[in-house]
């Protein structure tokens, strides 16, 4: 499951609206605003969306006023983002009455499950596209322009929207996200993505290198590989005798420049191998940090949430990373409050995490999605006030550890890529570690741009930033 509820650097955008494309006046005659919310993919999805209506001439809007399309790509993994969304689509549906020509659509994970209700009973929506569907959006569009309801939801086996380049939203020129694979075939019992996403199906290496050199040469310097379940890419290139793992990817990736730095999300723990390892170990330029999602640290617990493995084996898993890549930087999940769990259980995930030590967490507390299997197989008996008192154990208790993990940092110096101004000041620089971990540091008298590397000397730190100085250029 590839849910990014945080607050690092691309993975806490929901319900942002985007403006992918420098326009010329009166180049395009119809608009098309989108928002997005809840995962990586969802955002990546919103590029390839945006890229098939570029091609239909709609140009993006940031106001949602001018548009004559508004699409929610939509988010089920938590019931407070659903909750956002049919909130979103009110708002919306008033400002419809004012330009009656208006459409909206829902893209996305919510689609499939909600599509009669929203269509039908609260007549919220004009379009509903499933994640596998973007494609007929030309068509879906053109049959909500007669006054119809247009609906594709049809899950596909061997749609990866690999020949469609993307168009990147609210880019800021220097990193991106790269879709490697779709769909899961993890039935994690608490997750509605295998039913919401599909099956599982790699995407052909050939149109990934290619879109990572395309974007290395339009001057992006960094690229996340996005998957549910990155570490089980496999495909099979026919025509050169080879099969490509996501380590041989990892490699192919990382050898399109020495510039240009390679991260990916998200690891399953039982599939993320010594290959993977030893390749991040053999290249400087694919980071050293890992999400590494645990859920629970009850061997009991995690055999209700179908995870196939052990609070030992994933220790086990986690003690080989910081064996073969020592100060990698490691994240996780962890779901507090699920069916059954007990205060021991409840223990057990508080002294794994006290082991772990993570450096980043995405915590939270059990809510129950409807089509999941653990809706269909158990009974979500632990009280919402016992769920969220253990959910302030754990976040507290990992608030420490990260404190602790930016303290180790300071007076050490680390390479560090510019991304942006500092949101609270433009006499400063914003940039990350190898590690995934922010720096903010002074741009002084140095001429520098985004995309470009610099050694920064650590001064201090808060609980979430590294404070620094630049003391070498790298470029």
């Amino acid at each position: 499951m590839l849910e990014l509820a945080g607050k690092t650097h691309d993975e806490s955008r929901q319900g942002e609206a985007y403006d992918p494309l420098v326009q010329l006046p009166g180049q395009f005659k119809k608009h098309f605003y989108i928002e997005s919310y809840g995962c990586a993919m969802n955002f990546a999805d919103s590029e390839v969306v945006a890229s098939i209506l570029n091609a239909e001439g709609f140009g993006s809007t940031r106001n949602a006023e001018e548009a004559d399309l508004i699409f929610l790509n939509t988010c089920s993994i938590r019931e407070k983002a659903e909750q956002t969304v049919r909130k979103r689509l009110t708002e919306f549906r008033s400002l419809k009455r004012k330009k009656p020509g208006m459409l909206i659509g829902m893209l996305g994970c919510m689609a499939e499950r909600l599509k009669s209700k929203l269509l039908e009973e609260e007549k919220l929506v004009d379009i509903v596209v499933g994640p596998d569907a973007y494609r007929s959006l030309p068509s879906l569009i053109g049959e909500a322009e007669t006054g119809q309801k247009a609906v594709n939801v049809l899950l596909s086996r061997d749609e990866t929207y690999g020949d469609i380049a993307p168009i990147r939203l609210d880019s800021n020129g220097v990193c991106a996200f790269v879709s490697i694979m779709r769909g899961c075939n993890n039935m994690c019992s608490f997750c509605v993505v295998p039913f919401t996403r599909g099956r599982e199906r790699s995407r052909d290496a050939l149109s990934i290198i290619q879109e990572v050199q395309q974007l290395f040469n339009s001057g992006y310097r960094e690229v996340t590989l996005l998957g549910q379940n990155v570490d089980s890419y496999y495909w099979i290139d026919e025509q050169n005798d080879e099969t490509v793992t996501f380590a041989r990817l990892l490699e192919k990736v990382a050898l399109v420049s020495p510039l240009l730095r390679v991260r990916f999300s998200t690891s399953h723990p039982k599939d993320i191998t010594d290959e993977v390892l030893c390749t991040m170990a053999r290249y400087d330029n694919i980071c050293k940090y890992i999400h590494l999602p645990v859920q629970s640290g009850s061997n009991r617990v995690l055999q209700l949430m179908n995870r196939t493995y052990t609070r030992e084996w994933y220790i086990a898993k986690v003690n080989r990373i910081r064996e073969l890549l020592p100060g990698c930087g490691l994240s996780t999940d962890m779901i507090t409050g699920f069916c059954t769990e007990t205060e021991e259980d409840h223990r057990e995930s508080y002294a794994l995490m006290e082991y772990c030590k993570y450096d980043l967490a995405y915590m939270y507390y059990y809510s129950e999605r409807p089509g999941t299997l653990a809706e269909r197989r158990y009974e979500d008996d632990v009280p919402e006030e016992t769920k969220k008192r253990r959910l302030q154990e754990i976040i507290a208790l990992h608030r420490i550890h990260s404190l602790e993990s930016m303290q180790r940092d300071v007076k050490k110096t680390f390479r560090v890529l510019i991304e942006a101004n500092s949101k609270k000041s433009d006499n400063d620089w914003h940039g990350r570690t190898d590690h995934n971990k922010v720096v903010i540091f002074p741009k002084e008298h140095y001429q520098l741009n985004k995309g470009d590397y610099v050694d920064v000397f650590i001064d201090s730190c808060t609980a979430g930033t590294l404070l620094g100085r630049i003391v070498t250029i790298n470029n």
